[in-house]
């Protein structure tokens, strides 16, 4: 493995891919607003960092998670290791959609861990918090929206494993969707709604997308161009319905708080009067 070549050309494409980006700020910066930002030695350092940050860990991507997201995929669908998990079954009775339960239980737990570990997450998370003035939690957002990429992916394995067309699963989610924005907290529906994008990022779709394509090539019968891709959907659209819910089931406690609070203020009040 021609290590030098592999970091030289990842961060040559870093490099390719974020200077757009600086152009763009810098000429908006120097050019239409003319006005020069302050500390821009920090700005330059902090692009520089940027550069060095996004090629490593591009490079532990390519070294690391997609190699070790494909192997356990393959691994963990091998008839193999399927029929032994299931007991022994014999090749020639088949395998079932539950045969497949370790499948489930690794994706719900890759798609919890890749989603916390999200850097545009955490952001999200953080500036969530800072705007609402601590209404918002960090860590509640960050394991709503992981809750429900978990969820999302292992459904998105199970309609892999059964074969079940993908458009019956995102039109019935989105519909689930729009009920909820109906009764949702109006501040929570927008970050909601963001929070379903910002999931699908760098740490998450190496992952997903080679355990979809894993599953995909070894269960008989499945078509990797057709089974094998979809999850990344999943993974976006069911965060929005785990962040809602989340909101939804903390105002249901607080007005739960507050009227709990107000009748035990009430039965101190008829006691207090009763003593008196």
């Amino acid at each position: 493995m021609d290590i030098i070549g592999e970091v030289t050309s990842i961060t040559i494409g870093t490099i390719r891919d974020v200077l757009p980006i600086a152009a763009i700020i810098f000429g908006f910066q120097f050019l239409v607003i003319r006005k020069k930002p302050a500390h821009l030695g920090r700005i330059l350092m902090g692009f520089c960092w940027v550069l060095i940050g996004l090629s490593l860990f591009l490079l532990g991507l390519e070294w690391a998670l997609f190699p070790m997201g494909k192997l356990m995929a393959a691994q963990l669908t091998d008839p193999a290791f399927i029929h032994a998990a299931s007991g022994g079954v014999p090749p020639d009775v088949g395998v079932l959609w539950q045969d497949y339960y370790w499948v489930y239980i690794f994706a719900f737990l890759i798609g919890f861990s890749t989603t916390i570990a999200e850097p545009s997450l955490i952001a999200v998370a953080i500036k969530a918090n800072e705007v609402s003035g601590g209404a918002i939690g960090v860590w509640g957002l960050r394991i709503a929206v992981a809750l429900g990429v978990a969820v999302g992916i292992s459904l998105g394995c199970y309609r892999i494993v059964v074969g079940d067309p993908i458009h019956w699963y995102i039109i019935t989610g989105y519909v689930v969707v729009v009920i909820q924005t109906s009764f949702a907290p109006k501040m929570i529906i927008p970050l909601a709604y963001d929070s379903g994008g910002v999931t699908t990022s760098t740490v998450t779709v190496p992952l997903v997308a080679a355990l979809g394509l894993g599953l995909s090539q070894t269960i008989p019968g499945r078509n990797p161009l057709i089974d094998g891709f979809g999850l990344i959907a999943f993974a976006s659209l069911f965060p929005i319905m785990s962040v809602m819910a989340y909101a939804q089931l903390s105002e249901a406690r607080s007005r739960y708080l507050v009227r709990r609070n107000a009748k035990h203020a009430a039965q101190d009040a008829a006691k207090s009067n009763s003593q008196n």
